[in-house]
């Protein structure tokens, strides 16, 4: 079975960190992805969905490191929800996305991509190009 997620879109805030009692560092933060349509009139319609990125280790120390708010990226990872009861014994859940990989995009057309893979260090990609069509924003 595949569990994969790929996700463009820009921080709604800077990373938050935490730690596990083993000191690994975590880093949350809530990702934007926009699209957008045309309504039966014609008019063009935005929609945006919020995610909540998860990374862990090595990965989060980056994020903790160059991402801000407003920064456009790339996340692929795995979807993982988690369900908790509140203190009113209701059933709760919330929906996160473990990220695996991150690459940083720049948004004037071209992109600076930092690949960032289990198990390895920084390793920088080339740079390239994406056309301002393929932006979601």
């Amino acid at each position: 079975m595949i569990n994969k997620v790929i996700l463009v879109g820009r921080l709604g805030a800077d990373p938050e960190v935490k730690y596990t009692p083993d000191g690994l560092m975590i880093t949350n933060f809530r990702l934007a992805t926009d699209e957008q349509r045309k309504d039966k009139s014609g008019e063009r319609v935005r929609q945006t969905e919020w995610h909540r990125i998860v990374t862990f280790g090595k990965l989060a120390e980056i994020c903790q490191n160059y991402l801000v708010k407003g920064k456009l990226v790339y996340i692929e990872g795995r979807i993982r929800t988690n369900s908790w009861e509140d203190k009113d014994g209701n059933k709760r859940y919330s929906t996160d996305i473990i990220a695996s990989d991150m690459r940083m995009l720049d948004t004037k057309g071209s992109t600076r991509e930092t690949v960032m893979e289990p198990g390895t260090e920084n390793n920088y990609g080339s740079p390239g190009s994406v056309p301002e069509d393929d932006v979601p924003f």
